[in-house]
């Protein structure tokens, strides 16, 4: 301590230290040797007069070799480490004294933090002479306290941000944006089929299957501190700056398929699926509470039209989740009332264009909404335990119609993977078989690769008993995600259905589709399995089909699905060939509708009648003699504009092309890539309103004189 004393202040001669004096000196070379703690001393410049020998050490320096360094820095600067507070250096300056300043030592490889305290001294004219002071090391409770931290702001399971930590963050996002005039997109994300790993493998399993899933977003998304894990298999992404609707789309499609692929727990494989429901301030919400709770409504539209899918929130999901519980209500009764049919649609001999089957489709009429499409229905069938009634009443009504079909063709009914589970499935199977007297051979059952969930003992032995009762089994939706080799190897299926959405692109340029339906085929060829083509619409696509050698074709370039008596109507001789017609190439999806739109042209909106939509262009009509090459924005509604332009034009009606293509919905329908800005909406009505002119051309009310 003596070099202390020479140092940081020199005694004067006729001072004499007392005992007591050379006692507490003593105490403190003690405490400094003990490691609690050090000290510390400056002079007017801010330089080391003095530092403790092993915290000098532990800096990577020597005491002697720090002497006359600026002590400020020995740390590094507070905004390096995000601390909020008084930096050194100004308090230095301001001759301020402080006390446990929490730094963290500057050299390279130095993690350690420390609470400084500090005094400024003067001599006897008031003049400034420099510091002096302590410090202690504290590092561990800093890490405890970050410890602590971490756990209360990230899910201990996977790393990822928890719900309390996104919902601050996007709080602080939308706010600072709303400011700005900027956008944010959020993603809500619900696992399918997840509970099926809880309650077949364990929960440990599942706990397993979430940190693979963490690190496939983490993959796809890239920045960790927006991914976060609300709880269960619920997760939800910020999106800053993304209002892009084909980007959203195209990232929420990745998403699903990389999620969709198996996985590998504990030495099992697993499959699960994934839904998401998007949501993009301002458009669909300016707060957080809003945004939210719009995109959780997407997500369930989501998970209502058959899962696996992306839906953007739109105003219109408040009614269609109003008419989906209404529906639910409905299905419960509609088998009891009737409202329930078969139509068949053919499965034809690609080389003959012989029928050879036909495949069961349900059809719901509503009483008072008409014909319900399966894809809205079967959901909700599944979601409230009624898939089993349903399916049971399909196996046996499909059975009794296709005993009364003349010849040997075959009908397909589709099983859910519900009531593939159901051990009962086999017993049903053979009351319906023999209620009808439909010989086995003519049954074949379809489906789908998600009944190979954990490749439990229980789909090896369901697999076994179908067999054994003599039906066909057709592996339903090849190549959607879920696909495996394995599969084919256990299982014993006579048929492979590959998905149409391999056909729909392998007749555009460029597209691979064409190649991996070869090698679908060949592989089917060597396990004597026939393949069908399923979603055939236009020519080329079936020159294509037959050019690969699929063995049977499936879709509209042959037939639509018949009623039972038209079916009998055709087949009456026994033997039902059809002749394909349809377009000569592929076209772009068309979408029929019965929509009122705002057409605008010269200031002036007209409000039109959509017939049909498609992403290029679409049908319209409600406006007398509209010239080719007039340009219009279409006015679809929740600031969807899109500019089009008159390519086809007869009388009231004309055919439109966008200058910009729509992007899919998520949920089989078409959007707009980009919206109007709230912000741009709302500075546009405060402008002065001028007088708008009618163009040469009038509406069809103004021409009929309606």
């Amino acid at each position: 301590m003596g070099k202390f004393s020479a140092r940081a202040a020199t005694p004067r001669p006729e001072v004499v230290p007392s005992i007591h004096t050379k006692e507490a000196l003593l105490l403190l070379q003690n405490y400094e040797e003990s490691g609690q703690g050090w000290f510390w001393s400056t002079d007017a410049d801010g330089r080391l007069t003095y530092i403790t020998h092993h915290v000098a050490q532990q800096m990577g320096r020597t005491a002697a070799a720090m002497l006359g360094a600026t002590f400020s820095d020995l740390f590094l600067p507070v905004d390096s480490h995000g601390e909020r507070q008084r930096t050194l250096p100004f308090l230095l300056t301001k001759q301020s004294k402080f006390d446990e300043l929490p730094l963290r030592g500057a050299f390279e490889g130095d993690q350690r933090w420390w609470a400084v305290s500090g005094r400024p001294h003067f001599d006897g004219g008031g003049r400034f002479t420099g510091y002096r002071g302590s410090g202690i090391d504290i590092t561990e409770q800093r890490r405890s306290a970050e410890d602590a931290s971490r756990l209360a702001m990230y899910d201990s399971l996977t790393g990822l941000a928890n719900r309390f930590n996104i919902s601050k963050k996007l709080d602080t996002t939308l706010a600072a944006f709303a400011q700005q005039q900027r956008s944010c997109a959020i993603m809500l994300l619900d696992l399918d089929r997840f509970k099926q790993v809880n309650d077949t493998l364990g929960h440990p399993a599942g706990d397993a299957l979430l940190k693979q899933v963490a690190e496939r977003l983490l993959k796809i998304v890239g920045d960790k501190e927006m991914v976060s894990r609300l709880g269960g298999d619920e997760f939800q992404i910020i999106l800053p700056d993304v209002e892009d609707r084909g980007k959203l789309g195209d990232m929420a499609s990745d998403i699903i398929n990389s999620l969709s692929q198996p996985y590998s727990v504990e030495g099992s494989r697993c499959i699960i699926g994934a839904s998401i429901g998007v949501a993009i301030s301002p458009f669909d919400g300016d707060n957080s509470d809003n945004l939210v709770r719009n995109a959780d409504l997407a997500l369930y539209a989501a998970k209502g039209n058959g899962r696996g899918r992306f839906s953007f929130y739109s105003s219109d999901l408040h009614q269609s989740a109003e008419d989906r519980r209404a529906l639910e209500e409905d299905l419960r009764d509609a088998l009891a009332r009737g409202e329930m049919e078969l139509s068949y649609q053919p499965i034809v001999n690609a080389k003959t264009d012989t029928v050879t089957g036909m495949e069961a489709l349900i059809r719901w009429t509503h009483p008072e909404r008409g014909p319900i499409s399966p894809a809205l229905f079967i959901p909700i069938a599944e979601e409230a335990n009624l898939i089993w009634t349903l399916g049971e009443w399909v196996l046996r009504k499909a059975c009794d119609d296709a005993s009364r079909w003349p010849g040997e063709m075959r009908v397909a009914v589709n099983v859910s993977p519900i009531q593939f589970a159901n051990a009962e499935l086999p017993k049903i199977v053979t009351h319906a078989l023999a209620a009808s007297g439909l010989p086995p051979e003519q049954l074949e059952l379809e489906i789908t690769e998600s009944v190979f969930l954990g490749d439990s003992a229980e789909t090896s032995q369901m697999f076994k008993a179908l067999k054994a009762i003599g039906v066909r089994l057709a592996l339903d939706d090849f190549g959607t995600g879920y696909s495996s080799l394995g599969y084919l190897q256990s299982a014993p299926f006579d048929k492979i259905k590959i998905d149409q959405s391999f056909v729909r692109g392998a007749t555009q340029p460029g597209s691979r589709n064409g190649a991996i339906i070869a090698a679908i085929v060949a592989l089917a060829e060597a396990l004597e399995m026939e393949t069908t083509a399923e979603g055939i619409e236009s020519l080329d696509q079936l020159d294509l089909i037959r050019k690969l050698n699929v063995s049977h074709v499936q879709g509209y370039v042959y037939s639509k699905s018949v009623s039972n008596d038209e079916l009998l109507g055709h087949a009456e001789s026994g033997n039902w060939t059809i002749k394909p017609a349809g377009p000569a190439r592929q076209r772009n999806d068309r979408f029929q509708m019965f929509r009122n739109v705002g057409a605008i042209h010269d200031n002036y909106r007209y409000t039109v009648v959509m017939r049909n939509l498609s992403a290029t262009g679409a049908f319209i009509e409600g406006i007398m003699d509209v010239p080719i090459g007039t340009q219009f924005v279409i006015d679809f509604g929740e600031g969807q504009l899109a500019t089009a332009t008159v390519r086809r034009t007869k009388k009231h009606q004309q055919g439109i092309e966008f200058e910009q293509s729509m992007v899919s919905d998520g949920n089989g329908g078409l959007c707009t890539r980009h919206r109007v800005s709230p912000y741009l909406i709302a500075a546009a009505t405060q402008q002065t309103a001028t007088s708008l002119a009618l163009p040469s051309f009038t509406t069809t009310t103004d021409w009929t004189g309606n």
